[in-house]
């Protein structure tokens, strides 16, 4: 799509949103919300057809191989800008030579590179390591003309090494037989590969080598060399080995140097690759992380199903439940759908696993907004009032609560996409992007389709169905019970965590491999288990599991062993016919720094939500909130070691993604507290609490179920993949409901009274002073 038509038409779309909000006239507000609607989503759509074409899918979907690389200075040496640069043109050039669409190779800080490679085949992963890591760094240095006789010397004992030589071994071919020679070389080399311009393989009677060129400067250099050396041999060193020692017969001039040695067709061309595109500084891969483009395709098939269902199950329940207001929701999270995949297409987002996780939460998430309008319209037609000014009320009372809750979520998710790497700012995107158009969707497009409802289809009653009838429970009253439960659970949830240790980390925080095999025939997991131990990997994890038909084989494992291990098995079992799916390897010092970025992450959201419930409620409140979300994710997160689960980057997402479900219940429940003491309601603060929490249990139950519809779809069909990302939420959920009932409300009044501080009386003031 055009920039240009992209910025005129979000300029009309900002003067659009102005002008609705200003206006006050009901049918100027009403066909201002349908031009707008109908301008983004023929937006959306045209951005997103062909879909096939303009979604674009990360590598866990398509396929591929992701590297991080660090530049690895001298000692004393400092990695420089341009140093970072001169590294991802080198690593951009060599790249280029495996013929791949659209690599990713850019900058990650100030010495890292990340590089990804689309549609690479995991049996690809050696020797692209190897193309990547190879300094390349061609040396020439003149051979100490007395050589043998020297070192025959050092080896009486009668000699010593002559200053400015080093010995260097290398491996010929004399006579049909392979032998290991001992050279005295300059240890300053006589010049430099920096003068290489072309590097070619070739291959002769003597097999396979590098014919190359150098620039003129090199060849006079050169030329000189050799003029004055005629008779000498000359050492040709590739990072730091010797690959031949030729004499020089006769003066070399025109700026040609060949190197020969025991390369086979697939070295020599690798050779000439890096010889054309030598690394200043070495560099070291400190993670890998390949899926195949088999279980990319399954991950799709399965998240697409998962999505379906979850999508299909809120439908109908929605439908069911509020009948004709539930098909204006129906509509409204089609259009949210649209808008979703339109904003990705426009802005090139990438579509990731964890982000189709991200799209079925927003689904459950996008009913939230809508039910509790809903239910507000129940209350104000119970109340007597005409549906017109029963709608134009229950917006009104429901937009602080959606306002407030949705914001609090996108601090979540702005700060998971800060800190996130990978396919988990894919899941950070999709949310944002999804609360986003939920928000659009469930203010402005509902209310405009009811608003011309009203007034041409003559609509004067809405039916419901009310499986939650009013009821008066006291649920304050029974506050001590529930700390009880809770105190008992957390403590159960931290005692099993710090029993369990390390194990409940994946790859991705303590470092290691992680491999992913599929059989062509079932091998029993005991057999695998007995293979991987007797090679010697006796603190290997193995586990199996089903994606789309297939049993796949997880075996995580210390760094740098999922080769030894691959090997084993297919040793052990050579009619399996394994295949590697997936292969992740993690250095230590980025499992460190991952760990360290998460708890950064989770403390921020914390600061974040903290500092916003204060601003918009009153700390009392804010603190209530915390305390609520500290519980929720504790106890996720202990109910999922439990289980044996391990934490990895995509779990950190769910977590966050917890606290912004568990605050968007707790604020719910606040604001309604909040406008039940500014209207005047009777009673203590917390006789007030108790009506609130009963008046909000209906959303809070209704929400909670249409999330669990989409999340509990996620589990059972979005494979091995995404069920640990499922389950953490399905667990959230269910605390996070307990929470905003039992816990928030009395952390309030707790706090209220050991301060001494009235709620009331604050709530009451910041009305006096918006008044004033």
């Amino acid at each position: 799509m055009s920039p240009t038509l992209i910025f005129f038409a979000g300029l009309l779309i900002l003067a659009l949103f102005i002008w609705y909000f200003l206006t006050d006239l009901s049918a100027r507000k009403r066909h201002i919300g349908l031009v707008l609607t109908i301008l983004l989503v023929a937006l959306c759509i045209e951005a997103i057809i062909p879909p096939e074409k303009k979604i674009r899918l990360g590598l866990d979907l398509q396929g591929g191989t992701s590297f991080l690389l660090r530049l690895v200075g001298q000692e004393g040496e400092q990695v420089t800008p341009a140093t970072l640069d001169q590294a991802i043109e080198v690593i951009r050039k060599r790249v280029d030579q495996f013929g791949v669409s659209e690599p990713v190779i850019a900058a990650q800080g100030r010495d890292r590179i990340l590089v990804q490679i689309p549609g690479l085949d995991t049996k690809q992963l050696a020797q692209t390591k190897e193309q990547l890591q190879r300094v390349a760094k061609l040396e020439f240095a003149l051979v100490h003309p007395q050589s043998e006789a020297v070192l025959a010397q050092v080896d009486a004992g009668t000699g010593v090494l002559p200053p400015g030589y080093v010995l260097k071994e290398y491996k010929d071919t004399i006579e049909g037989k392979e032998q290991t020679l001992r050279l005295l070389v300059k240890q300053r080399p006589d010049l430099t590969g920096d003068r290489v311009t072309a590097a070619n393989p070739f291959y002769d009677v003597q097999g396979y080598g590098v014919a190359m060129t150098l620039d003129s400067e090199g060849a006079k250099m050169f030329g000189d060399l050799t003029t004055a050396n005629v008779g000498q041999r000359l050492a040709i060193m590739l990072d730091g080995d010797v690959q031949s020692a030729p004499n020089i017969r006769q003066p070399i001039y025109g700026g040609q140097a060949v190197i020969t040695g025991r390369f086979d067709d697939k070295e020599a061309r690798n050779l000439a690759s890096v010889l054309e595109n030598p690394l200043r500084t070495p560099v070291e891969i400190e993670e890998t992380r390949s899926v195949s483009a088999s279980l990319g395709a399954d991950s799709i098939k399965s998240g697409i199903g998962a999505g379906l269902l979850g999508l299909a199950l809120t439908l109908v329940f929605v439908l069911l439940y509020y009948r004709l207001a539930g098909l204006v929701a129906c509509l409204a999270l089609s259009v949210n759908m649209v808008m979703l995949f339109g904003a990705m297409c426009m802005f090139n987002f990438v579509l990731t696993l964890p982000g189709i996780a991200g799209i079925i939460l927003t689904i459950g998430m996008a009913i939230d907004a809508n039910v509790l309008i809903f239910e507000r319209l129940r209350e104000e037609m119970a109340a007597g009032k005409s549906l017109a000014a029963a709608l134009n009320s229950a917006y009104d009372k429901a937009f602080s609560a959606i306002f407030d809750s949705n914001l609090t979520t996108l601090i979540t998710s702005a700060i998971l996409f800060w800190q996130a790497t990978g396919p988990v700012k894919g899941f950070a995107i999709a949310l944002t992007l999804g609360i986003v158009a939920s928000m659009f969707s469930a203010l402005l497009f509902t209310r405009t389709c009811f608003s011309y409802m009203l007034e041409n289809l003559g609509l004067k009653k809405l039916r419901m169905l009310n499986w939650i009838p009013s009821r008066s429970i006291d649920f304050i009253g029974k506050r001590h019970m529930a700390l009880a439960v809770s105190l008992i659970l957390i403590l159960g949830s931290v005692g099993f965590f710090a029993w369990r240790g390390e194990k409940n980390f994946g790859v991705d925080f303590t470092g290691g491999d992680l491999v992913v095999l599929a059989a062509q025939k079932v091998v029993p997991l005991a057999n695998v288990r007995r293979s991987v131990e007797t090679a010697g990997f006796t603190d290997s994890t193995i586990q199996s599991s089903v994606e789309e038909g297939r049993e796949l084989v997880t075996i995580q494992s210390r760094v740098n062993s999922a080769g030894a291990i691959v090997a084993g098995l297919q040793k052990d079992f050579p009619d399996a016919g394994w295949t590697v799916e997936q292969s992740d390897t993690v250095g230590p010092r980025v499992g460190r720094e991952l760990a360290g970025r998460s708890l950064f992450a989770l403390a921020l959201g914390l600061v974040g939500i903290l500092i916003y419930v204060t601003v918009r409620f009153e700390f009392a409140f804010a603190l209530g909130a915390i305390v609520a979300l500290l519980h929720d994710v504790i106890i996720t997160v202990g109910v999922f070691s439990m289980l044996g689960r391990e934490i990895s980057l995509v779990m950190v997402g769910a977590v966050l993604t917890i606290a912004g479900y568990s605050i968007n219940d707790t604020i719910v429940v606040f604001d309604r507290v909040r406008e039940g003491l500014r209207g005047g309601m009777r009673g203590s603060v917390a006789s007030v609490m108790n009506t609130c929490i009963n008046e909000t249990l209906g959303r809070t139950i209704l929400t909670g179920g249409t999330t669990l519809l989409a999340t509990g779809a996620l589990f059972f069909l979005g494979g091995p993949v995404l069920s640990d990302f499922a389950l953490a939420i399905l667990i959230g959920i269910l605390v996070g409901t307990y929470s905003s009932i039992f816990v928030a409300a009395p952390i309030v009044l707790w706090w209220s009274k050991w301060t001494g501080r009235s709620i009331k009386r604050e709530v009451l003031g910041d009305v006096a002073q918006s008044a004033s």
